[in-house]
């Protein structure tokens, strides 16, 4: 028996803009995906997908042969997606998954699927560790993206991460502020896909230089920064910088404007986590609005 993990992800700085050369930071969470490997008899995959309160979301059965016929296909997406993944794995690596080889793969994720913290590219780090091959080149022959998830799944402290002459530049740094307990992560109800987002974003014709620079200003200066009122300065120029970028107001301007601290989302925008600073617990404040999940950073990022 196989048994591989990765850790979830959130991006705090440099969305969108991570995919044209931004230097952004990222932190891996303590919430992540493992997957289990135990050769069977059969030539086949009996593929489960469990949650994280032990349920079975997602099961199928995948013929050995079928990963290496190009013209085999299946109706259920999520089926589809993974054949796509397990035929792009083994044409990277031919000697993964012979055809008389047969496997009982189980995937386990710490965190609710729909919480954006990296369902797909945990799932894409794992089969990368189990047939050997380069996570980002799988990444990039499937679902695309920047690869910064990729990087904090196989990082275990914050990091940035920068994209130059089309390779990952990635950097573990130490990134736990001393006001950290003013600092928490709300979800917004809100599954936000990163394909549709990114390609909203190349869709906008605006000249980026300006803004990279910015951001890789605001990147640095977030990391080293130890005031609180610095770094709600810096979280609002960054929401200001990518709102022009998007053509879309800030999140805390369209449903928190009355909220006393600074917010900011993470990621695609639209749905997923915000980060949101507070000189108290926001709890109150952000379930009287029907958002239930209030996670405070120390137990979001992952520590060693």
């Amino acid at each position: 028996m196989e048994n591989y993990y990765s850790n979830g992800k959130l991006l705090i700085t440099g969305e969108y803009v991570v995919l044209d050369g931004a230097l952004s930071l990222a932190i891996p969470t303590q919430f992540g995906q493992s997957l289990i490997v135990e050769p069977i008899d059969q030539a086949q995959l009996l593929w489960k997908s469990i949650d994280e309160k032990g349920n079975c979301w997602f099961e199928t059965e995948i013929k050995s042969s079928d990963i290496d016929n190009l013209d085999v296909e299946n109706s259920n997406d999520i089926a589809k997606r993974l054949l796509d993944i397990l035929k792009v794995a083994k044409k990277l690596n031919p000697s993964f998954l012979e055809k008389t080889q047969g496997f009982k793969i189980t995937t386990k994720l710490d965190f609710k699927k729909d919480w954006g913290l990296g369902t797909s590219s945990t799932l894409i780090s794992n089969i990368a560790q189990w047939a050997k091959i380069d996570p980002y080149t799988l990444l990039k022959m499937t679902f695309g993206g920047s690869g910064y998830d990729i990087a904090c799944a196989q990082h275990d402290n914050p990091i940035t991460y920068q994209i130059k002459h089309n390779q990952p530049i990635v950097n573990e740094v130490s990134f736990n502020p001393t006001f950290h307990e003013h600092l928490y992560f709300i979800y917004l109800n809100k599954k936000q896909n990163s394909r549709e987002g990114i390609a909203q974003y190349r869709l906008n014709p605006t000249n980026k230089n300006i803004p990279i620079n910015e951001i890789n200003a605001i990147t640095k200066d977030m990391i080293s920064c130890n005031s609180l009122s610095e770094f709600e300065s810096l979280l609002t120029n960054h929401e200001l910088i990518v709102s022009q970028l998007i053509n879309q107001d800030p999140i805390k301007e369209r449903y928190f404007n009355d909220f006393n601290g600074s917010i900011k989302s993470l990621g695609a925008w639209g749905g997923d986590f915000i980060l949101a600073t507070s000189q108290y617990n926001p709890e109150s404040y952000f379930k009287n609005r029907g958002f239930e999940t209030i996670i405070p950073f120390q137990e979001m990022i992952l520590k060693n």
